[in-house]
Order: C-alpha cells, then structure tokens, then sequence
C-alpha cells in the first residue's frame, strides 16, 4: 500500500498533465463563438475534447486531491462533497465551495444534455468555471 505521501505525489503528477491538457483544450474552446446557430463537426469535437478534460480534471481535484487533503487533517473524516468543499474552502485549497458545488453540478449534468442549445449553455458555463479549475495549477 502506498503512503499518504506517494499517493499525494502520485495525484498531483496526474492532475498536472490533466490539467496541462484542459489548459489546451481551454484555449481552443475560447475561440469557438458559442452564439452562432450551429457549430461545425470540428468545433464540436474541440468542445467535446474541452468537456471531456474539465470533467476529468474536476474530478480529479475534488474526489482525490481535496479529499486525500481533507483526510490527511482529520484521518476520520467522513463528511459529503461539501463537507469537503467547506473544508477546502476553509484553508484555501480552493476559492469558493460553492463554485465547486456548481462545476460538480455541471459535472453530473454533462451526460444529459443532448440538443444543441442545451450544449452550448453546457459549454458556456465549462467556459466560464474552467478557470476555477485551472487556478488550482499554482498550488501543485
């Protein structure tokens, strides 16, 4: 079994490139104009990549790093996603738990969308908190 500490290594190696890749997909997806009537095959792709990395990079910080952090404090910690959230808030890992709370909404969110417009409200919103997430870059 591995040690807190090589644990905690090993996740902020894997969220480094997770995030080094949404940083990417950010960049593309920032040039795509969301309020034209219909995205092209290759926007969608960008748009669907940018997606895809923002869920994972999310559920990177909040279901291992935040909550390895949070247990390192207490080793008997068995609080909810906002436990954990108010928790990370509370010693600056993270600017606000109820941003978090909306990309973990988002987040759950992201499977069900299906027509056109509710994607590009979707990803308008991934637009929006993407920074959020890649704040946390600096703390690594």
């Amino acid at each position: 079994m591995k040690s807190k500490t090589a644990l905690l290594e090993k996740i902020k190696d894997d969220l480094k490139k997770s995030l080094n890749h949404l940083d990417y997909s950010f960049k593309k997806s920032l040039k795509i104009d969301l309020t034209k009537s219909a995205l092209s095959e290759e926007e969608l792709e960008v748009l669907e990549s940018f997606s895809s990395r923002f869920v994972r990079s999310s559920d990177l910080i909040v279901s291992q790093l935040l909550r390895l952090k949070t247990l390192e404090l207490d080793p008997a910690f068995r609080g909810s996603l906002i436990d954990t959230l108010n928790t990370s808030e509370k010693h600056r890992w993270i600017e606000s738990a109820a941003t978090w709370m909306r990309i973990r909404e988002l987040r759950n969110n992201s499977a069900h969308e299906y027509s056109d417009d509710d994607l590009k409200l979707l990803y308008g919103e991934f637009l929006k908190l993407a920074p959020s997430i890649l704040s946390i870059k600096s703390a690594l």
